[in-house]
């Protein structure tokens, strides 16, 4: 992979996981966060659909519409889970688990709904993903599985995960069968969410307002990095790179994850739950190899 390409996919993996950590800095705003930082992202990167729409870079038929909306929608859900898998669990269990069932669940589905041959390689990697969410639950102690609550952080970080592989399969298949341009996914995907979340936020909207205060600024980092981050990807896809050495580099934002959040929430990370990540790191490039 191009040096130009690597270093764009690094430092996507890097504001994937700081806007995670903003995302659960404001775990217990839920709904209204997420209102909030995908009312940022539909106002900052209109300019840029703007573009697209003068210069012809949308092409509307039923089919890119239905879409865009179920696209949307599985990202309204998507977020929502995430926001309440870290408000009841830490950041360092509910992000690496999610970050690798997403290809888990792409692997499995491959196998067994496409008839697709399961290699050496992706066998192996499955069972990385596996052992890997293991230890990240367990933090290296089965004994830990006996504890109240202890596998919530692992349930939302599963559920997360099968939503993104489902909205992976989904925007995948609108790029690519439909030839919508990325930036008009996503910038759709956020312009729904905040007004789906409206009626709801607007039967309360002096609890939606308490929800946000002092959150404001993540909202604002989150709703500008996490369309960044994505646009990185893309345009390191653009530039060449191959897709399966695109999507385990991506992944290193695990281990980046993990790190912020011993370093700046002070969640216990041991050595087993860095492993897990480290594991799951491998899994996901076993994956996409096999």
């Amino acid at each position: 992979m191009p040096l130009t390409s690597l270093a764009l996919v690094v430092l996507a993996a890097l504001i994937h996981a700081t806007w995670n950590l903003l995302a659960k800095r404001a775990a217990d705003a839920g709904a209204a966060f997420v209102a909030a930082y995908t009312f940022v992202a539909f106002v900052a990167y209109a300019p840029w659909m703007g573009w697209l729409l003068f210069h012809g870079g949308v092409t509307w038929s039923l089919p890119v519409v239905a879409c865009l909306a179920a696209s949307g929608l599985l990202h309204l859900v998507y977020s929502l889970a995430l926001q309440r898998g870290y408000r009841v669990a830490d950041l360092s269990v509910v992000y690496p688990v999610a970050r690798g069932t997403g290809p888990l669940v792409a692997s499995l589905g491959a196998f067994l709904l496409l008839g697709e041959r399961a290699s050496l390689a992706g066998l192996l990697g499955l069972a990385a993903v596996v052992g890997g969410i293991a230890l990240i639950a367990t933090d290296g102690r089965l004994a830990n599985f006996a504890r109240p609550g202890a596998t919530r952080g692992v349930r939302w970080g599963i559920g997360t995960g099968v939503l993104i592989a489902l909205y992976t399969v989904t925007d995948g298949w609108g790029v690519v069968a439909l030839g919508i341009h990325p930036v008009a996914l996503e910038w759709c995907a956020n312009a729904m969410r905040p007004f789906l979340l409206a009626p709801a936020l607007l039967r309360d909207p002096a609890r939606a307002r308490s929800a946000m205060r002092g959150h404001w600024l993540e909202a604002v980092g989150v709703g500008l990095l996490a369309p960044l981050g994505y646009i990185l990807v893309l345009t390191a896809l653009q530039l060449g790179a191959p897709l399966h050495v695109v999507a385990p580099t991506r992944e290193l934002s695990m281990m980046a994850g993990a790190l912020l959040a011993y370093l700046i929430l002070r969640e216990p990370v041991g050595p087993a739950r860095l492993g897990g990540c480290g594991l799951m790191v491998l899994g996901v490039a076993l994956l996409s190899q096999g």
